[in-house]
C-alpha cells in the first residue's frame, strides 16, 4: 500500500460531474477535423510538440477550434462578390420589367391613337386632274397623278423583284416587322454614325402610304408597325406587293408604277426595261430628290445600285446588270414642257365654278394646240434669252385665241420653275397705246371716219403735257395717220371730243373687266388690265363685231367617260357694228403698213394691230390679229422697273410675227371682215376711175402732214390710195 501511494505520488481524491467523466478522455490528433486550409501533418506536428498536461485537460476543447479561426477568411470574400452579382442580376430584372410595362404602355397609347382596325380600309386614290389639248395630247397633270392600277401579273418579273432587292429583301420570310432587318440597320447605322440603313419593310411602307403622314416621330413608327401587322393578317404577300406598287410615290405628282413610267419615260410600266425597273425602284428612297426628269445623274446612280442588289440576290445576272448599267435610262421631256403649267394653273382656277369640288379623277379637254403652245414657248424664251440683257427685260408672256376666244397658246412667263406667276391672266399692266383703239372705235361710232383730221400739236391740260414718242408734231392728220403712227397728242384730243366716260363704256362693252379711270389720260392707256381681257377685248375687231369670253376648256368627264361639263355655244352679241369693225380693221391694218409694227408681217395674209408702250418704257405690248388668231405679246419687268426703251414696235412685235408665221402655215387664207356698201373698199370701176381720172390735187383731208421724222407718205395718202397702189403695183 504505502509503496502503491509512493509510486502514486500522493492521494488522489474521486472526482464527480463533468470533470470526472472526461478525466480519462483524451484527443487524439486524427480525432480532430481538419481545416480544408490546414494539412493535416501539420496538425500532427503540433499536437506532439505540446504534450498535455493534467491541469490543461480542461481546456483542450476551447484551444483546438482558436487555430482554425482565421482560415475561412477567403470564403466570406467569395459570399461578397457573389451578392454584388445577384444584386446586379435582381435590378437588371426589375429595370428589364419595368420597360417591358413602359413600352407596353406606350405601344398602346399609340394603338388607342389609331383608328378601329376593323374599320380600316384601303383608301381611294386621290383625284386627277388630266389636261389634254384640243386634238387629245396630254398637256399637263393636276393633283397627285395616279395611274390605273396594274395587276402584279401583268407587270414584268423583275419589276416587283428590283423593289424587293432594294427595300426588302427578306419580304417572304418576315410577318410585317423584320426583327432581322431592323438589327441590320441599326448596326449599320451605329457603324456610320448617322442614318445610312432604314429597317422598314414593304408593309411596313405601305401602311405608312395608306394611312399614316410622313411625319418621323417615335408614335408614327409604332403605329407602322401595329398596322403592318393587321395587313399581314389581313391581306397575302402577293396583294400586299401588288398594292404596295400602285400606291407608293415615285416624285413629280407621281403615285404608283404606272403614272411613275408614263411620267419619266412616257410608256406604261408593263413595258419598261431591267434598266427603268431599276431607276423606279431607286425613286422610293428619296423621290423628290432622285427624279429623273430633275436629277438624271443622281437617279442613274441610285439606279446602279439596285441593279447590283438584283444581281447579288439572283434576280437577274451579272452580266445583265453590267449592260444595264452601261446604258443607264433616260427620262423623257414630257409635252408642252415649262410653259403649258401656266395654262394647267388657270384652269384649276376655273374648274371649282365648273364643276365644283373635285372628287374622282378627271379629264380635262381643252383648246390648247400643243403645237403653237410650244411655238410660243420658244419664241417668248429665245427673245428674251437674246436680248433681256440689252433691253433690260426679265419677262414676257403670250396670249393667242381664235376669233371666238378659244385660247389656242398661252405663255405666262419665260420659266414656270422659276416663277409660278401668270402674267398673262393675273398681272394687270398699263397697256400704253394698245388701248387707243378703244379711243377711235368711240369716235367712230359717234360719226368720224378714218379720214377725219385732227390737229397733232402740243396740248396743256392743266399742267399736263401729253407727247409724242419722237416729240415731233405732224400738224392735220386723219385718224388712220394719228392710230398708225401712234400720236398721243390726237389720240388725247379725240378722248376728250368723244368724252373719256363713253371711251370706258367702250372698253367694257369689248371684253375689258378691269377697273377703269375716266380721265383724260385713258386714251394713252393709263388705266391697268389683263393681257388675256385685253386680247379679249380686240378679237371682236377680228370677227366683224361679236364679243367673245376667252376660254380654254371645252369638256370635262371622268376617266370612264361620264360628262360632268360641256362648254355651250353662246348666242352671239354684237358689240360692233359691222361697218364700224370694218373701218377699225382697215386703221389698224396701215399700223402693220407704215406705222409703228412694219415689222409685223404675215406673207399672204392681212393682219392688224396696234402696238403700246407704257409710260417710262415700263410695258412694251403688241396685239395683232388675222381672220384666223388674235395674239397679244406683253414684254417687261415684275418689279414695274423701266426697260432700256424696249418700245412695242421691237421685241414684242417680233415675237408675235415668229409666233404667227408659223401659227399660219398650212392655213387657208382669210381676209378681215368687212361691211359690203360701207365704202370702204372701192370697187372695180371706182378704182379704174380712179386711175384713168385726170390728176387733181388730193383734198386737204387727205393732205399729207410735213414729212418729218416718222411722216409715212403712204400713210398720207390715205385708204384709198393705199388700196390702188397694193393693187395696181404702186410702192410698197
Amino acid at each position: 500500500m504505502a509503496r502503491g501511494r509512493k509510486q502514486g505520488g500522493g492521494r488522489k481524491e474521486p472526482r464527480f460531474g463533468l470533470a470526472a467523466a472526461m478525466a480519462d478522455l483524451r484527443l487524439d490528433p486524427k480525432d480532430r477535423i481538419p481545416s480544408d486550409d490546414t494539412p493535416k501533418k501539420s496538425v500532427a506536428k503540433t499536437a506532439k510538440k505540446r504534450p498535455v498536461e493534467p491541469d490543461d485537460e480542461d481546456d483542450v476543447p476551447a484551444r483546438e477550434p482558436k487555430a482554425s479561426t482565421p482560415k475561412p477568411k477567403p470564403r466570406r470574400g467569395k459570399s461578397r462578390w457573389g451578392m454584388s452579382i445577384g444584386r446586379m442580376f435582381y435590378w437588371a430584372l426589375v429595370c428589364g420589367l419595368w420597360g417591358v410595362i413602359a413600352l407596353v404602355g406606350v405601344v398602346i397609347w399609340a394603338g388607342a391613337h389609331l383608328p378601329p382596325i376593323q374599320s380600316l380600309e384601303i383608301p381611294k386614290r386621290p383625284p386627277t386632274i388630266e389636261i389634254v389639248g384640243y386634238d387629245g395630247t396630254m398637256l399637263a397633270q393636276r393633283g397627285e397623278m395616279a395611274g390605273a392600277n396594274v395587276a402584279l401579273k401583268d407587270l414584268p418579273p423583275y419589276l416587283p423583284k428590283a423593289f424587293i432587292a432594294i427595300e426588302d429583301r427578306r419580304f417572304y420570310q418576315h410577318f410585317g416587322i423584320d426583327p432581322i432587318g431592323i438589327a441590320r440597320a441599326v448596326v449599320a447605322n451605329i457603324l456610320h454614325r448617322g442614318v445610312s440603313q432604314g429597317g422598314s419593310t414593304l408593309t411596313q411602307q405601305l401602311a405608312k402610304n395608306l394611312f399614316l403622314t410622313q411625319e418621323r416621330t417615335l408614335a408614327r413608327k409604332l403605329q407602322e408597325a401595329e398596322l403592318a401587322l393587321w395587313l399581314e393578317r389581313k391581306y397575302s404577300k402577293r396583294e400586299i406587293l401588288e398594292l404596295y406598287l400602285n400606291r407608293v410615290y415615285f416624285g413629280s405628282g407621281a403615285y404608283g408604277v404606272e403614272a411613275a413610267a408614263q411620267r419619266y419615260f412616257g410608256k406604261s410600266a408593263r413595258q419598261v426595261t431591267i434598266g427603268e425597273a431599276a431607276m423606279l425602284a431607286g425613286l422610293v428612297k428619296s423621290p423628290s430628290r432622285l427624279a429623273p426628269n430633275r436629277n438624271p445623274e443622281g437617279a442613274a446612280k441610285r439606279a446602279q445600285t439596285v441593279l447590283a442588289a438584283m444581281a447579288e440576290a439572283k434576280f437577274i445576272t451579272e452580266a445583265q446588270a453590267q449592260a444595264q448599267i452601261a446604258h443607264p435610262s433616260v427620262a423623257v421631256k414630257p409635252a408642252g414642257a415649262g410653259t403649258i403649267n401656266y395654262v394647267a394653273d388657270w384652269i384649276g382656277e376655273v374648274l371649282d365654278d365648273l364643276v365644283g369640288q373635285v372628287e374622282e379623277s378627271i379629264v380635262v379637254e381643252t383648246t390648247i394646240d400643243p403645237k403653237l403652245q410650244s411655238v410660243a414657248e420658244a419664241a417668248i424664251i429665245d427673245e428674251l434669252a437674246a436680248k433681256s440683257v440689252k433691253f433690260n427685260v426679265s419677262q414676257g408672256a403670250l396670249v393667242a385665241m381664235t376669233p371666238d376666244g378659244a385660247v389656242r397658246a398661252m405663255v405666262g412667263g419665260r420659266n414656270y420653275a422659276d416663277s409660278q406667276f401668270n402674267r398673262a391672266v393675273t398681272a394687270k399692266r398699263q397697256p400704253g397705246s394698245a388701248f387707243k383703239p378703244f379711243v377711235y372705235l368711240t369716235a367712230i361710232e359717234q360719226g368720224l371716219t378714218p379720214d377725219t383730221v385732227r390737229q397733232d400739236a402740243p396740248l396743256d391740260l392743266k399742267g399736263w403735257k401729253p407727247e409724242n414718242y419722237t416729240r415731233e408734231y405732224f400738224g392735220p392728220v386723219t385718224l388712220t395717220q394719228a392710230l398708225a403712227m401712234s400720236l398721243n397728242t390726237v389720240a388725247v384730243r379725240v378722248g376728250l371730243e368723244v368724252g373719256p366716260k363713253n371711251v370706258v363704256r367702250t372698253a367694257h362693252r369689248l371684253g375689258i373687266a378691269s377697273k377703269l379711270d375716266p380721265n383724260p389720260s385713258i386714251a394713252l392707256g393709263t388705266s391697268e388690265v389683263s393681257m388675256i381681257e385685253l386680247v379679249g377685248a380686240y378679237a371682236p375687231f377680228s370677227n366683224g363685231g361679236l364679243a367673245v369670253s376667252p376660254h380654254v376648256v371645252t369638256r370635262i368627264r371622268t376617266l370612264d367617260g361620264k360628262l360632268l361639263y360641256m362648254r355651250q355655244t353662246e348666242q352671239p352679241v354684237q358689240v360692233i357694228e359691222p361697218r364700224n369693225a370694218a373701218m377699225m380693221n382697215q386703221m389698224m391694218q396701215e399700223t402693220l403698213i407704215s406705222g409703228t409694227a412694219k415689222k409685223a408681217e404675215i406673207p399672204g395674209w392681212i393682219a392688224a394691230g396696234k402696238t403700246g408702250t407704257s409710260q417710262d418704257f415700263r410695258d412694251a405690248w403688241f396685239i395683232g390679229y388675222t381672220a384666223h388668231l388674235v395674239t397679244g405679246v406683253w414684254l417687261g419687268n415684275d418689279d414695274n422697273s423701266p426697260t432700256k426703251k424696249a418700245t412695242g414696235g421691237g421685241l414684242p412685235v417680233e415675237v408675235w410675227t415668229r409666233f404667227m408665221r408659223s401659227a399660219h402655215q398650212g392655213v387657208p387664207v382669210a381676209a378681215l371682215p368687212n361691211a359690203q356698201g360701207s365704202g370702204l373698199v372701192p370697187t372695180l370701176a371706182q378704182i379704174a376711175s380712179q386711175i384713168t381720172a385726170p390728176s387733181a390735187p388730193a383734198p386737204s383731208a387727205r393732205s399729207a402732214p410735213p414729212s418729218r421724222g416718222n411722216a409715212r407718205p403712204e400713210a398720207a395718202a390715205g385708204l384709198d390710195g393705199w388700196l390702188v397702189d397694193r393693187l395696181f403695183g404702186g410702192k410698197r
